[in-house]
């Protein structure tokens, strides 16, 4: 058996003016190719990468009617069969259901809502009682007793000393109003015997007095402590989170504004999009089980269930993917609606679907995230203020006032009073050129480079995430328009575990030496390095790889292309259009260099089910989310034992009615889009002005 020929990486680096390093790792067989293609590139586009203002024409065409698919790339299907069905897409947001998968394969579900603590008595309660203890000898000074005696009489002081020996508890007959007073008595009590003795003040203010024991807490506030399953508290609380249309970083910012923490200290294994119905889990640093449950008193469209402690945080990836259940609705189609269906399933079971990025990768608005990603690119950043601000048809109605005002007379401050605070980014620009100095009546670019970053990173780095995505659709669909489900020379797969692992140790045992740093192996982690490799003519002959197999980048400094010059060609033509180079991805301002990703040309579905209902009204809900489920089993409060979560009651039986619904449950990886394998099935627009579509 021969043995694999080593694939020994080479490491360049570009160091950036702001002294920042980007390593940029690349096979040696393909070292050569780069630097081919960057003469290549070069020759095709300036690198000076131009600042393209976006045209008038490029704004009314997505301001007026907003974007379909062929706009962001999704032109091309797995099959050349065109037969399919019409419906509604997230007419009402429980027609969305989305429930994360751990990394375990388990399908997280929202099994219980807070917990029932079990309470211990309080120290008032605990002096009530007679005290179990061995019986202990002090002598009491006179001094001590004339002054004890001052205070509670003679009877209560014989009874003080008697209960040394007894264990029994006292409850003085006096009563002592004013607060100086209680202070020096629990002061003479404590030097008198020594700190043997536990008192507090009842509400009749009254001394409670008892032999101090070693359960005993010695705290000024009579709190009552709480015992639960989940053991010791630990660094980090996890926690299963239902939210209804809501975004999940919407959520961590309600979280940290009503727990008065960082948000930075909530973390979450992925990101679920607003309309929908999602359960996963979420980690809160420094948090008591206690202060979060509470949370559900007040928590609208959120609930919060399933606690445990655990030592470490959730982290970005942390998942092995999401089951979904979507209810299509108002389903027509040409034929024999039962015979299409089985006909469509059955392709995507097999065959899978083209991986696009969704269409709400690129927003919700006229303008699409992408377009303002191009500008930041271009490190035009006017430009991209400019078209976040822009007057658009399809925008929050409480923004439109606002953006009429900055379009007439350029003021923040005026603009500013009208834009509503959720509207991020927006609301960000404005605030931040309210506080700028114009130059001869205009912002300069320092100053719309301010009011950029004052963008939320997340939405900053998204715009320019939306660009790589609308570079992948299209190189994805000349892909397939070419080539099909084949694979032919020249793709790009993924380098095995093996492989990466051995590549990996070489450049920390060697490449890194050759440049006198310390580095060691172990400290890489294996994760953060995917790596892809060109599939050659002999590993085509020998069908090493299927086209499941096959990934395409988007672009970024820290991948490397498919050596056919076809796609090569299409990356460096769409991005010369918008004055950008696949080979320069680099820039000045950090988190605008992109490193680049793989992703598989095709996802796979796991678990696919279908089922039709008929029904009446599209405002009926056909489906039962879990917290439904939860209130159905009258298990709602209870956090100990299994729920089954009754999911033989999850589908609504059929209803009289004229309409007819089609409810799919299936599993997706981590990074595919449920819609466009609905996309593949249906065989219809998936865009809010497509055939199939999304109703508010």
């Amino acid at each position: 058996m021969k043995k694999k020929k080593k694939n020994n990486y080479s490491i360049y680096r570009r160091k950036l003016k702001q002294g920042r390093w980007f390593e940029i790792s690349t096979t040696q067989s393909t070292m050569s190719s780069l630097k081919e293609n960057r003469e290549f590139s070069e020759e095709n586009v300036s690198n000076k990468r131009p600042k393209l203002e976006p045209s008038a024409s490029l704004k009314e065409k997505y301001m007026l009617s907003g974007i379909k698919e062929r706009d962001v790339g999704i032109t091309e299907y797995i099959t050349r069969d065109e037969t399919g069905f019409t419906g509604i897409l997230k007419h009402r947001y429980t027609d969305f259901l989305v429930n994360e998968i751990d990394t375990d394969g388990n399908v997280i579900y929202l099994e219980n809502v807070g917990f029932e603590p079990k309470k211990r008595p309080s120290r008032e309660a605990n002096l009530c009682k007679k005290q179990d203890v061995a019986p202990c000898s002090i002598k009491l000074s006179e001094e001590h007793r004339k002054k004890l005696e001052s205070y509670f009489g003679e009877d209560d002081v014989k009874k003080l000393i008697n209960l040394l020996v007894t264990g029994d508890n006292l409850v003085s007959q006096r009563t002592f109003n004013e607060k100086e007073q209680r202070t020096k008595i629990h002061k003479l009590l404590r030097e008198a015997f020594h700190g043997k003795l536990e008192t507090i003040t009842s509400e009749a203010n009254r001394f409670k007095i008892a032999l101090l024991t070693k359960g005993s807490r010695r705290n000024k506030a009579d709190s009552v402590i709480v015992e639960h399953s989940l053991g010791k508290p630990t660094e980090f609380l996890h926690v299963t989170m239902l939210k209804e249309n809501k975004e999940t970083m919407e959520v961590a910012s309600t979280l940290s504004r009503l727990l008065k923490i960082p948000v930075k200290w909530i973390s979450y294994a992925g990101t679920k999009d607003r309309r929908g119905v999602t359960v996963q889990r979420l980690s809160l640093e420094k948090m008591r089980v206690e202060r979060v449950s509470h949370l559900n008193k007040v928590l609208r469209g959120i609930k919060l269930g399933s606690f445990a402690y655990a030592a470490q945080p959730l982290k970005l990836g942390q998942l092995n993917g999401n089951s979904f259940l979507i209810t299509i609705k108002d389903v027509r189609c040409g034929g024999v609606l039962e015979k299409i269906l089985e006909k469509r399933l059955q392709t995507l079971d097999s065959s899978g679907f083209i991986n696009y990025f969704g269409m709400q990768r690129f927003g919700t608005f006229s303008v699409p995230t992408h377009i303002v990603g191009v500008q930041l690119l271009q490190s035009n950043w006017k430009g991209a203020v400019e078209l976040l601000l822009s007057e658009q048809e399809l925008v929050m109605q409480d923004s439109i006032e606002s953006r009429k005002i900055w379009k007439q007379t350029h003021d923040a401050s005026l603009a500013l009073k009208m834009m509503p605070s959720k509207c991020n980014a927006e609301y960000a620009i404005l605030k931040k050129l309210s506080n700028e100095r114009k130059q001869d009546g205009n912002y300069t670019s320092g100053s719309y480079f301010n009011a950029v970053m004052q963008i939320p990173r997340n939405l900053r780095i998204m715009y320019g995430h939306a660009y790589q995505s609308f570079i992948w659709n299209s190189v994805a669909s000349k892909r397939i328009e070419l080539f099909g489900l084949k694979v032919v020379e020249g793709d790009l797969v993924l380098l095995t575990q093996d492989e990466a692992d051995e590549d990996l140790m070489h450049q920390a045992n060697s490449q890194f030496s050759d440049d006198n740093e310390e580095v060691e192996a172990e400290d890489i982690k294996k994760s953060e390095y995917v790596r892809a490799k060109v599939v050659t003519k002999h590993e085509i002959e020998s069908n090493k790889y299927s086209v499941f197999d096959v990934v395409l980048p988007t672009p970024g400094f820290d991948v490397i292309y498919p050596s056919n010059q076809i796609l090569r060609q299409v990356y460096i033509d769409l991005m010369a259009k918008d004055g950008l180079d696949p080979f320069l991805m680099s820039r000045r301002v950090r988190e605008f260099s992109y490193a680049g990703t793989y992703r598989h040309l095709l996802g796979t579905v796991s678990g696919l089910k279908h089922y039709v209902r008929r029904y009446s009204d599209n405002n009926e809900s056909l489906v039962r989310t879990d917290l439904e489920l939860l209130k159905l089993s009258g298990t709602l409060n209870q956090a100990e034992g299994t729920h089954p979560l009754l999911e033989s009651k999850r589908i609504v039986e059929d209803k009289p009615g004229d309409k007819i619904a089609v409810i799919i449950k299936m599993q997706l990886d981590v990074a595919s889009y449920a819609t466009m394998a609905l996309r593949e099935l249906m065989r219809t627009e998936t865009s809010r002005r497509g055939d199939t579509h999304e109703e508010e």
